[in-house]
């Protein structure tokens, strides 16, 4: 059998590779041996918790893991069936180091794992991932698996069910239950909200008449992919809205963590339009807890739209910009006690859930703001949705850096401009029309990412197609 290199899809944020040609049952369990002696035992900690998605090798594979981490001493709790952020509650709740198997989006041949220290803070190519890859890689090397620790006891694996608790926790953050009845079209693609909203919002305690799309657990994604950032797979939802007349509609993606929305004429809600929207709340909670809005601290990253520091800031709350990235956010998040952070990406952070990104508790706000008012989801976004954007637009390019010198060149000439490099290239026009513009390497293909903002739709279009021409030509 030929060499397995771990350095091939074990990235920057994440493990996630092709199973079993990359990850096997006996890689998981070198990389379970590697995160108890990076991340669990230096640490003091004497626990992990492991769940896993929906695919048909995720409970091996976190089986495989668990014996991994129980040879050095270290005891398991398998909490089975989860969404990532029923993963990242556990790691919370019960303050113990965890490990969740999903490939989130990624087709059904993939799978991987997402990391986190003690109270789901996040370990990535910083914080300990590069250093769990090359152990495991050292293990597998050696061909050393069944000795892989001579500690003085072997740790137990348990099994535990904690969705009733997660289900409990969200809902005593947002209570949905003195809103207006509301329609709400729902689809799981076939991943693991099909497990979670029937818990969490679809009891029959909650003004809420559901329509499922899709809630069947399936790895295989039998209907289409489980990433609604992909406007074709957002499709079946739209004309279930349109043809249920509901009031919005939800869409998760394969391991939760993320929610996309469609308002009641199912037209797509930007990600930073729910940013501003979950923040303008998260601020007014923590001013009604006693809070100077002065302290109160709002996190987005480089490519959300100019509406969310302006919202913000109107408030009194401050605003910090960060890299694209759950890793950076997190510690952003953590290193200025932010109440909430959000990313054009539809991931969405929360101080009262560690810092850590769920959809399923922006997915109760938006709800919870929609019911306690009269007005249809599209006019209560459009205070939040201020500005025409291009969307992310990817141009594969062999040379990353001369395309984005290209694009310095071409904004160097438009005037009143200013420049930061905070994440790739930002270029704003600070003048009159406003417009920015990002481009920024993708981490692990030959792409630039493009994301234009601007005050009308005309210099959105301008700007967006000169920045274009400058990458591709």
């Amino acid at each position: 059998m030929s060499r397995v290199d771990l350095s091939e899809f074990i990235k920057a944020y994440d493990v996630r590779g092709l199973v079993p040609e990359q990850l096997s049952e006996s890689v998981a369990r070198a990389l379970g041996s590697a995160f108890a002696q990076v991340v669990v035992l230096p640490a003091e900690e004497t626990a992990v918790v492991i769940g896993h998605d929906m695919r048909p090798s995720s409970p091996g594979l976190a089986r495989a893991f668990a014996e991994g981490v129980v040879a050095h001493g270290v005891d398991v709790t398998l909490i089975g069936l989860c969404s990532t952020d029923g993963l990242y509650y556990a790691s919370g709740a019960l303050d113990v180091p965890g490990a969740m198997f999903t490939a989130s989006h990624n087709p059904a041949e993939y799978n991987g794992i997402k990391l986190c220290r003690a109270g789901a803070r996040p370990v990535g190519q910083d914080s300990g991932l590069a250093e769990i890859r090359d152990l495991a890689q050292w293990t597998l090397d050696r061909g050393d698996l069944h000795q892989l620790s001579g500690a003085a006891r072997t740790g137990t694996i348990t099994e535990r069910d904690l969705l009733d608790d997660y289900a409990q926790f969200l809902r005593h953050l947002v209570d949905l239950r003195d809103g207006r009845p509301l329609k709400v079209v729902i689809d799981t693609g076939n991943g693991m909200g099909g497990h979670t909203v029937p818990a969490v919002l679809g009891d029959g305690e909650l003004p809420l008449e559901i329509v499922p799309l899709y809630f069947e657990l399936d790895g295989t994604f039998p209907n289409h992919e489980a990433n609604p950032l992909e406007p074709e797979n957002l499709r079946d939802l739209q004309a279930a809205v349109r043809e249920h007349e509901a009031d919005i509609g939800l869409a998760f993606d394969g391991d939760a963590d993320r929610c996309f929305f469609v308002d009641e004429n199912a037209d797509p809600v930007s990600p930073s339009a729910v940013t501003a929207l979950v923040a303008t709340r998260e601020i007014a909670k923590a001013v009604a807890d006693g809070s100077d809005p002065s302290d109160v601290a709002i996190v987005y990253n480089v490519i959300s739209s100019r509406a969310v520091p302006e919202i913000v800031e109107a408030t009194g709350a401050r605003t910090v910009r960060t890299r694209v990235g759950h890793s950076f956010i997190k510690a952003q998040m953590a290193e200025h006690d932010a109440v909430f952070g959000g990313e054009h990406s539809a991931h969405y952070y929360f101080r009262d859930f560690w810092f850590a990104d769920t959809g399923m508790l922006a997915a109760m706000h938006v709800l919870a703001a929609l019911g306690e008012q009269d007005e249809p989801l599209s006019q209560l976004i459009a205070q939040f949705a201020k500005y025409p954007a291009s969307g992310e637009i990817n141009s594969k390019v062999t040379d990353q850096a001369a395309a984005t010198a290209r694009v310095r060149e071409w904004g160097a000439e438009q005037g009143e401009v200013t420049e930061d490099e905070l994440d790739g290239l930002t270029i704003t026009h600070e003048g009159a029309p406003m417009w920015w513009l990002n481009v920024r390497s993708s981490n692990t293909e030959p792409l630039l990412r493009l994301n234009v903002e601007a005050a009308d739709d005309e210099t959105m279009t301008r700007v967006r197609d000169a920045a274009l021409a400058a990458i591709r030509s």
